[in-house]
């Protein structure tokens, strides 16, 4: 029906009947999209863009991979749908390839529909292995839009959302804007672990559940943690009694150019939320993974949640064969490659060349420009000045990630040098032509 309609018949339905997230209904005029395939996304009158946004940091195979799309169709000519208290072949082929991807001391998986719901369980989970409740997490941070995930959040979503319960924040380590007054990575890592424990102590360790981090904060500013501070985490976990939650939904599954993020440390959490990536939202699903120290635990206590989509089949398919096509084409490996011969150095050239970008950090195919007013205080640049510079982009036919006063530089994984280089044309451009 809607494909008989024009482009102007669409966007004035869509403004009539559509709810947006995250947004004042009334600002609204989002692209019409009409099919994507690989890095190239077209709207409804034929124009092609380049995907420098992964959608929302989650099509990380790319869009439309044959080998996904096949697999779902094939799944719903064989079983379209399923209870959750139903098992499967792809449902027990999924949960095998996850757990072993993960690592050796990782067991079960329990499915869901998504990250925010992963989260929630991760939480509930934790909270009835250690029988306390309270669960601290980061002010930079996103966990998801549901009631412990966004309680959880640290940014500034959380602040409407206040509804639940037993949740408390720390700063995390961010040398570029150190809380600690830091000279160095390794100072940023050793302060911002004196400062955890002191707030496990000030909290109470006997009311704490876990602690909750994005192994790489994601939508935060893509902060890669300083060498020794997820151990340092591990550890204090560990001398308190707390559970290490993990929240690997944006940077799991090749984002980093490891399978989980975790993996470039010395660490293994207790749980791992997961989502995005795993199959690059073909179907929506998520997940926790679990060590076998929790999954053992509730071998005989009962797990009280539940969804009626987990382990539904059209999702396994499409993590089945998203995995095999990210193996078999070596995306992970790609991934690493690009960022370190490609985007890293074309970042730091296009910062020599433009001050207002005040830093360039990442890895893989997960990188953010930190935009700046005054490159010697290093003021935000503010959200005029970001719109104006999203819309050049986007009129060069680049579909850019922008949060706040960052461009994070995010392309699916099979990403090649070429689409880099024009990338990064079109990021100078803009720049330029926004005056920075």
């Amino acid at each position: 029906m809607a494909a008989s309609k024009d482009t102007a018949e669409l966007k004035k339905l869509d403004k009539a009947h559509n709810f947006y997230s995250w947004s004042v209904q009334g600002t609204l005029a989002p692209m019409m999209v009409s099919h994507a395939k690989g890095m190239y996304v077209y709207d409804t009158e034929g124009t092609e863009y380049l995907d420098f946004s992964s959608q929302l940091v989650n099509t990380n195979i790319g869009h439309s991979h044959p080998a996904v799309v096949k697999a779902i169709q094939e799944q719903a000519e064989t079983l379209a749908t399923v209870g959750p208290a139903y098992s499967s072949e792809p449902r027990v082929e999924a949960a095998t390839r996850i757990v072993e991807l993960a690592g050796k001391d990782f067991q079960k998986v329990f499915f869901t529909n998504g990250g925010a719901d992963a989260i929630e369980n991760a939480i509930r989970a934790a909270r009835l292995f250690t029988k306390k409740n309270k669960v601290l997490s980061t002010y930079r941070s996103y966990h998801g839009n549901t009631g412990a995930a966004i309680v959880a959040t640290g940014d500034w979503r959380r602040q409407p959302n206040e509804y639940s319960t037993h949740h408390a924040h720390f700063f995390g380590p961010f040398a570029y804007r150190s809380e600690f007054w830091s000279e160095s990575q390794a100072q940023e890592g050793e302060r911002a672990l004196h400062h955890l424990e002191r707030v496990i102590q000030s909290e109470g360790p006997d009311t704490i559940a876990a602690i909750l981090l994005e192994s790489v904060p994601g939508t935060a500013g893509i902060m890669v943690p300083p060498p020794g501070y997820l151990q340092g985490v591990r550890e204090l976990c560990d001398r308190y009694g707390l559970v290490m939650i993990l929240d690997e939904v944006m940077a799991g599954f090749g984002r980093t150019g490891h399978w989980f993020a975790f993996h470039a440390h010395d660490v293994v959490p207790d749980l791992i939320t997961f989502a995005k990536g795993v199959n690059s939202g073909y179907v929506p699903v998520g997940g926790v993974i679990f060590h076998q120290r929790i999954s053992d635990f509730f071998e005989d206590t009962m797990f009280p949640g539940g969804l009626t989509y987990s382990g539904h089949p059209l999702a396994m398919a499409s993590i089945n064969a998203a995995l095999q096509a990210m193996a078999d084409e070596g995306m992970v490996e790609n991934a690493k490659a690009m960022g370190e011969d490609h985007l890293r150095p074309g970042l730091l050239a296009l910062q020599a060349q433009h001050p207002v970008i005040g830093d360039v950090r990442g890895l893989g195919c997960f990188f953010a420009l930190d935009l700046v007013a005054d490159p010697v205080t290093k003021s935000p640049l503010d959200a005029g000045a970001m719109g104006r510079l999203k819309g050049e982009m986007v009129a060069r036919k680049l579909l850019p990630f922008v949060v706040d006063n960052r461009i994070h530089v995010v392309p699916p994984l099979i990403v090649t040098p070429e689409q880099i280089e024009t990338a990064l044309h079109i990021y100078d451009e803009a720049l330029t032509a926004a005056g920075f």
